[in-house]
């Protein structure tokens, strides 16, 4: 089992290597693209429909999705707790009621991304949903001292259903152990897209891909997290930090012409360049360790 692991490993970085030399990013060059100046964190970013019944709430570095249904609403990403209030009045900018959202879900046990949950539960009566890997992290995650609350916890596979909606929860660890993509159908102009929403495959500065002692598995779990991205059919792309997906460029073109969300090719890109920091990342850690 241990030999199949080192030559999945080691095909991988065959299979990375063009792609390492086309793209000299680091894991700190993929936090500035993702987060931007800081004073944008919790920066509104104008609410905007992305296709058929998703739209985007979220602010200019975090990104935040609701999508609509005839019995409620689901909310992907409650952010900080300090963003709430710019999601809530996003929802309400684009013609909703933020007590109408009835299921909360994240993409990760990160603050800027999930400490927000018990206040949208607060204001909404949401059922707040995670993936069981990341639980432990979510509740050690008390902002104000507020127990953080998890109605559902969820399994790799398994579906999120409400008002004709079906999004289907993906385990891509490595960025935590829970990290989760969404996968759905969205509807257009009598067209059909697959839309995935992607927890992130991004390594941060400082994390250690070898010898990790909290987390044994870390890049085992980014090798199946890319696998698994790539198996997954995308018409549209979108991600946990604007960023991901090109949103800045994207919107300027929103109702002038063909939509700008749909870009198969921007997620293969997406999906190329996290791997490429990915395996330049490893391979630099495990030359400082002598392997």
């Amino acid at each position: 089992m241990k030999t199949k692991y080192i030559w999945a490993i080691a095909a991988a970085l065959v299979a990375a290597s063009a792609a390492v030399a086309q793209i000299p990013m680091t894991p700190e060059d993929l936090i500035a693209r993702n987060l931007g100046p800081r004073d944008q964190v919790n920066k509104a970013f104008p609410a905007h429909k992305i296709i058929g019944n998703v739209y985007y709430a979220g602010s200019q570095a975090l990104g935040t999705f609701l999508i609509t249904t005839p019995e409620g609403h689901i909310l992907i990403n409650s952010d900080y707790e300090v963003t709430v209030p710019v999601i809530k009045a996003s929802v309400e900018q684009l013609g909703f009621k933020f007590t109408d959202i009835k299921i909360l879900l994240g993409s990760h046990a990160h603050g800027d991304h999930m400490e927000g949950d018990a206040m949208v539960k607060e204001m909404s009566g949401a059922r707040v949903m995670a993936m069981e890997q990341d639980v432990a992290a979510l509740q050690a995650m008390k902002p104000g001292g507020k127990a953080h609350p998890i109605d559902r916890v969820l399994k790799d596979g398994d579906t999120v259903t409400l008002g004709g909606m079906t999004l289907t929860a993906h385990l891509t660890p490595g960025h935590t152990k829970g990290c989760t993509t969404w996968t759905f159908k969205a509807q257009e102009n009598g067209k059909s897209y697959d839309v995935v929403i992607v927890g992130s495959a991004g390594v941060n500065p400082g994390v250690k891909l070898v010898g990790n002692a909290d987390y044994p598995t870390i890049a085992a779990d980014y090798v199946k997290t890319f696998a698994t991205l790539r198996s997954l059919p995308c018409d549209v792309p979108l991600g946990s930090h604007p960023g991901m997906f090109s949103m800045a460029a994207k919107y300027p073109n929103v109702g002038k012409g063909a939509n700008p969300y749909i870009d198969p090719e921007g997620y293969r890109i997406e999906i190329d360049t996290n791997d490429a920091v990915f395996y330049r990342t490893l391979a630099a850690q495990k030359k400082g360790a002598g392997q």
